[in-house]
Order: C-alpha cells, then sequence, then structure tokens
C-alpha cells in the first residue's frame, strides 16, 4: 500500500502554504507562495481574495506535485487560516464585492469608539467574549455592506456571502458548493454567542448584518465537504478546520485545562485551555472557542494578543537599519550584561492585550549617551517578553490556574536569549517542540482525527516532541524589578495621540 498523509492548507497573512503530514504526525513536505499586501491609506490593510485562492491552490498543487503524491493518497485536508479578515462575495457569480479586509486594518476603529460611547461593550463582550475593536470581523462586514454600492439590496435577496478566509477557501474548494466555517473563527466576529454556539439575532441587528449571509458553523473535526474533483484530479474529504492560533494551540496537543502556547509571529498570540468551562476574563483577554471535535462538548480559551512582536526586529532591520537580519539579534543582545537601563514599548499600531489602547504609540525608554546599538536590540527582544509576561499574568488571575510551562512555536523561537530571557521573566518553564509547525499540525490533526487517520488525542499527544527546555534562572527580585521598569514604559506610551 502507498503512504497516505493529511494535507494541511496554512493561509497565513503574507503567504498561502500547504504541508503534507504522515502517520508520524510529521511534516514531510512544504510548498509556500506569498501574495501582495495591499494599502490603500494609512492604517487600511487589504489583500485580493483571488489571490488568497490562487495562491493557496498553487501551494495545494505544487506540493503534492514536486512529490509524486496522487490526490488518492490524501486522506483528507484540514484548513486553518488568518483570522477576522473580512471577506465578501456574490453567490451567483462567485466574484468578492471588495478586497479582503485584513485583520490589521484599522478603519473601524471610530465605528468600535462609537459602539462603545453607546455603552455595548459590556454587551458585546458577554455575548462573544471579545472585546469592541477593529482588529475583529463584525465591523468590517458592516463597513462593506454600507460603503460598496448594492452590497446592501443583493443582501438582503441573500445573492451575497460573508467568511471569513477559511469560508472563502471552503467555498472555492467545492466549486461553491459549501459556505462554512467552524466555532474557533466564528468566536472571532463579533457576531457569534459563545454561550449559545450560534450566530446572535441581537448583535447582527446592532451591526446591521442580516443572517441570511453568513456561513453555517460546522465542527472544527469533522466531514465538511468533499473538494471539486477537478482541482487534484478527485475529489477529497474537507475534515479540520480552525482559526490560525487554535489550531497552533491544537497542534501543540494542549488539550487539557491549564496547557498553553505562545506563538512568536509579526505578533504574539498566547493561548490557554480552559476546557469545556467558558472563563471570562476580568483583565481584558479574550474568551475564544478552541475548537469542537465532532458532537463533542464545545472547548474554549483564554487569549492575548500582542500586535507586535517580531515586527520589532524588523522594524530594527528595515527602520532603524541598526541589523541586517533577525538572525544577528541573539549574539547582539547577549554581547551586553543587561539592557543597559533601556525599555522599548513596540506599540506602532497600540497596544494589544491587556491595554487594548489604540492610541499608544512606540516609545524607547531609558536612554543614556552610554546606550548602544546592543541595548536597543536586546531591548526589542526583551519587549517581546514582557509583553507575553503581562498576558500569562492576566491569564492566571482570570482563571486560577496555575500553568506549569508555556509551550511555544514560530520563527522566533529559535533565538535563544529571547526563549530563555522569556522562561526568567515568567518563572516557568519554556517548551520548544521538535516540530515548529504547529499551525499547520494542528488543522492536519483536526483532519485526521475525523477521518480516523489518528485514533485520538492520546495518540496525537504521544507524537508530541520537546525539542529543548528553558528553565527560569533568574531571582525574583530581579525579575520584579525588570517588570516594574517595563510597566513605567508602557504607562509614557499609552494614550499618545488623540
Amino acid at each position: 500500500m502507498r503512504q497516505t498523509y493529511i494535507l494541511a492548507l496554512d493561509q497565513g497573512t503574507t503567504s498561502s502554504r500547504a504541508m503534507l503530514f504522515d502517520e508520524e504526525g510529521k511534516a514531510v513536505a512544504i510548498a509556500q507562495q506569498e501574495f501582495e499586501q495591499l494599502y490603500p491609506q494609512p492604517g487600511w490593510v487589504e489583500h485580493h481574495p483571488a489571490e488568497i485562492w490562487s495562491s493557496q491552490l498553487s501551494a495545494a498543487q505544487r506540493v503534492l506535485n514536486d512529490n509524486k503524491v496522487q490526490a488518492e493518497q490524501i486522506a483528507a485536508i484540514g484548513i486553518t487560516n488568518q483570522r477576522e479578515t473580512t471577506i465578501i462575495w456574490n453567490r451567483e457569480t462567485g466574484e468578492p464585492i471588495h478586497n479582503a479586509i485584513v485583520w490589521q486594518c484599522r478603519r473601524t476603529a471610530e465605528d468600535c469608539d462609537k459602539l462603545r460611547n453607546d455603552g455595548l461593550a459590556q454587551f458585546f463582550q458577554d455575548r462573544t467574549g471579545l472585546v469592541l475593536d477593529a482588529y475583529f470581523s463584525g465591523t468590517k462586514v458592516k463597513w462593506l455592506l454600507d460603503h460598496v454600492k448594492g452590497a446592501r439590496e443583493l443582501a438582503a435577496k441573500g445573492k451575497l456571502a460573508f467568511g471569513t478566509v477559511d469560508s472563502w477557501l471552503i467555498w472555492k474548494l467545492t466549486g461553491g458548493r459549501i459556505h462554512a466555517t467552524d466555532p474557533s473563527n466564528a468566536s472571532r466576529t463579533l457576531l457569534y454567542n459563545i454561550k449559545t454556539s450560534d450566530w446572535d439575532d441581537e448583535l447582527l441587528k446592532i451591526l446591521n448584518v442580516p443572517r441570511q449571509i453568513l456561513p453555517h458553523v460546522t465542527p472544527s473535526s469533522a466531514l465538511i465537504g468533499e473538494t471539486d474533483a477537478a482541482l487534484f484530479g478527485r475529489s477529497i474529504p474537507i475534515a479540520g478546520n480552525a482559526g490560525d492560533q487554535q489550531a497552533a494551540l491544537f497542534g501543540q496537543v494542549c488539550t487539557t485545562p491549564g496547557m498553553s502556547k505562545n506563538t512568536y509571529g509579526t505578533g504574539c498570540f498566547m493561548l490557554a485551555n480552559t476546557g469545556t468551562q467558558l472563563v471570562k476574563s476580568k483583565n481584558n483577554l479574550l474568551t475564544t472557542v478552541a475548537w469542537q471535535i465532532g458532537d463533542a462538548a464545545m472547548e474554549y480559551a483564554l487569549e492575548g494578543s500582542v500586535f507586535i512582536a517580531g515586527a520589532a526586529v524588523q522594524w530594527l532591520r528595515d527602520g532603524l537599519k541598526i541589523i541586517t537580519n533577525a538572525a544577528e539579534t541573539e549574539a547582539l543582545a547577549t554581547s551586553v550584561a543587561d539592557n543597559g537601563g533601556v525599555y522599548f514599548v513596540p506599540a506602532f499600531v497600540g497596544l494589544g492585550a491587556p491595554h487594548w489602547d489604540a492610541y499608544a504609540r512606540g516609545t524607547i525608554a531609558g536612554l543614556t549617551r552610554g546606550s548602544t546599538r546592543e541595548h536597543i536590540v536586546r531591548a526589542a527582544l526583551e519587549s517581546i517578553a514582557y509583553q507575553t509576561a503581562d498576558v500569562l499574568t492576566c491569564m492566571r488571575d482570570d482563571s486560577g490556574i496555575a500553568l506549569s510551562e508555556l509551550r511555544v512555536d514560530g520563527g522566533a523561537v529559535q533565538n535563544n536569549f529571547l526563549m530563555l530571557f522569556q522562561a526568567d521573566i515568567l518563572g516557568i518553564p519554556v517548551v520548544r517542540p521538535v516540530n515548529a509547525e504547529t499551525t499547520a499540525a494542528g488543522a492536519a490533526f483536526l483532519a485526521g482525527l475525523a477521518v480516523d487517520y489518528w485514533s485520538g488525542v492520546d495518540e496525537l499527544s504521544e507524537m508530541w516532541q520537546r525539542e529543548k527546555v528553558f528553565e527560569p534562572q533568574m531571582k525574583a527580585a530581579e525579575r520584579e524589578q525588570l517588570l516594574t521598569n517595563w510597566h513605567r514604559a508602557v504607562d509614557r506610551a499609552g494614550k499618545w495621540i488623540g
């Protein structure tokens, strides 16, 4: 018998990737294609929906062709995606009515301000688990319906379909037969009631979004449909679907309450599994759906989103031009004994959790004549760890769960200085896995469970392997002093504009 695989489609903010996973849960092949980023106005970010689809399809077809894998060798497809990015298309023509509005886009910040001024912030949080912010999809949907000529009339006639990127891919993969999402993506829209597990009519009314444009919500691990046979030579089951951060949590096999992971990318996204318990945050974290496996109960997570992490290092390279590549930051940071009193708050687009200050701006504090580029580079790396620590502290407070370790993934986890400093500033071990492709792995695992490619979560846990554990070494007094100074710097960055 020929080897079979799970095909994971990992549709990200800057590129689309396709990966093959074998029965041991290992990523054995990958294809990737970048696509264009559009910035029509300051603070606005868009993508071409057609390019999202073409890049994802191309990556999927290439990973099969390059590795001489036939469609019949694919047991199932799992999808994971950039969350909150919003697309509306015509059901009859399949054509988008506008570019995709990306999760980073701030065009609806004033709409969110108005909703807060109308006293609706708590109402939204109670039902969705989210804070009122332009980050999420709901106000993006309203903007498209309000600003694209004829959109509201078409929506009223049932001729439009809204979806986050997963829904768009499922629609295209199935030849327009299936309009679906999963609870993890639905819970990021400001339109989905995480208590009733359904779209919320009162929220839809507030944002003036007609229910008929919304996708059907199916479990994260279940048979969703089959691909159009013309795409890969035969139909393939689509059996897994989750937003990228929830997929990474599942890919790290954080499947019991209290287990947590942090993804270090452009931003940082920390999630802690709270099981079937829906934990309401007192500290401006997000209560979100983690996943739903078949007909089992919904499982939840607390999430803290740090907007700028790796992007701060990119700024050192492209903005300040004091480094040539991210890899050299480790040597520069370790070349000095400490940060020299320098603290860098990378609030380029405001501050995420737990501050949610859209009007904060980047600040470098504590500079003296003796400050060097090494101190600034070290402060940039430390800022990633400090922001993560702020989120973790809130998670402990909200859940009452003492997190015993933090599993990490993303590009920056190869920086040993950052990982050790992260362990030091948290006071718990930081665990780097052998398989760094945890987002795609999560999508593959969800799909594989649905088609019995793997027997269950216990088998997935056995496949997950540690590559390195970073044990905290810092004394408590030093940790407390560093965090105190960091919070002083954050205070200075806060509410800078407006």
